[in-house]
């Protein structure tokens, strides 16, 4: 395997890393106005995220500053492209950090419902937009011989983008309630179950249908049996979380999600290689690991780098995760408190 294809890999696991952990950040976000009944509902929903959503957000910065290090002409084009759809994903990423640190500054009931509806905005509008991104880089975009994109936002918006979009926005929601379910107690835990019975089925239905279409778009791919294969294993597991949510067994449907979102970020994966953006115009105009990668001593670097760093970063997220393991329960709410 050479450098530019070991970077390709690199880069896909930080946005599946990403996909995960930020994923249920978006689910848990859009469950406010759902599971929340009362503020104190409301506070134990963000609570459950309070000491990780900052730091499941850093694997949006590590894949971005890779994909920018080790393929910078992909970078361009796709940051260049996509312009107004990522600025839109900033704009609401932003809006949902401030809504988790400023919710409780007020103390009043208009205030702090003013920032929740920021928070579901904020979750929301990511969760459609990453959906769209990657399957119009799936399918492929309008590039031309110079490597610009010739599209509009509107270009993004069609039929196959559009339901990867709907596939993202309800793969996370359901994997954000499952997590509520599975980090909070008495009859909110209880109604995230219902929720994420309900979600699961709606999101079998739509990810069959963004997969179905996937696949069969690649039948003549040389690695067309992994695109199946993978999707399949994604479809096997969301019909298992559900399994487990109906079973009460709310560790095995929040982990089933998760490889579940794993997986059909790697048939999104699969779907590209080799390219990394390809072009409706004309096939030859397209990026690929080869002609988007760096040089061969910046990706030697790079790989160095990551030896050490990759594994200090899983070893931190994991004990985070540790430490902040136990239910957050309506007991713990203190009254009066917005946090």
């Amino acid at each position: 395997m050479d450098l530019a294809t070991l970077w390709f890999l690199i880069v896909g696991f930080f946005f599946i890393g990403y996909f995960v952990l930020d994923g249920f950040d978006f689910g848990v976000g859009m469950s406010l106005p759902f599971l929340g009944k009362d503020d104190t509902d409301r506070r134990q929903i963000i609570n459950t995220i309070g000491p990780v959503w900052d730091l499941n957000e850093t694997w949006l910065i590590v894949a971005g500053a890779s994909l920018f290090a080790a393929f910078p002409y992909w970078y361009a084009t796709l940051f260049s492209g996509f312009y107004l759809a990522l600025l839109l994903i900033l704009v609401a990423l932003i809006l949902r950090g401030v809504s988790f640190e400023y919710r409780h500054q007020g103390r009043s009931p208009e205030w702090s419902a003013a920032f929740d509806r920021m928070i579901v905005i904020g979750s929301a509008v990511p969760a459609l937009l990453w959906g769209v991104a990657f399957a119009n880089i799936v399918q492929g975009t309008p590039i031309d011989e110079a490597g610009n994109f010739t599209g509009t936002l509107f270009t993004l918006l069609n039929p196959y983008g559009l339901l990867g979009g709907l596939t993202t926005l309800l793969l996370f929601f359901t994997h954000g309630v499952q997590f509520v379910a599975l980090k909070t107690d008495g009859e909110l835990r209880e109604r995230a179950r219902a929720l994420a019975a309900r979600a699961g089925i709606a999101t079998i239905v739509v990810a069959a249908a963004f997969l179905t279409w996937t696949v069969l778009a690649h039948l003549g791919a040389p690695h067309a049996a992994l695109i199946a294969a993978l999707a399949a294993a994604a479809a096997l597991t969301l019909i298992g979380a559900t399994l487990a949510n109906r079973a009460g067994r709310e560790g095995w449907a929040f982990g089933l999600s998760a490889v579940t979102t794993l997986l059909a970020v790697a048939t999104i994966l699969a779907a590209m290689f080799p390219n990394v953006m390809p072009s409706t115009i004309d096939p030859a105009y397209s990026l690929t690991i080869e002609n988007a990668s760096s040089t061969e001593y910046t990706l030697q670097v790079m790989t160095w780098v990551a030896v050490f760093m990759i594994p200090l970063v899983l070893l931190y997220q994991g004990w985070t995760y540790w430490v902040f393991r136990k239910r957050v329960t309506r007991a713990s709410i203190p009254v009066g408190a917005a946090h």
